[in-house]
């Protein structure tokens, strides 16, 4: 059975995986995307405990 041969296929993982790393993601990295979130401060609700009438 092909599929069970390694040789082939793990050449062209590991070229693919080489391609992505040294060539493609360099290029991708220093793009700023351009819908970037505002930052909006963070508000806390303060939940009250629930008093247990066990307790």
């Amino acid at each position: 059975m092909p599929q069970l041969n390694p040789a082939p296929w793990f050449l062209i993982m590991a070229l693919s995986w080489l391609t992505l790393a040294l060539i493609i993601q360099p290029k991708l990295l220093p793009f700023i995307p351009t819908n970037t979130q505002p930052t909006k401060p963070t508000t806390t609700t303060h939940i009250p405990s629930w008093n247990w009438p066990w307790t």
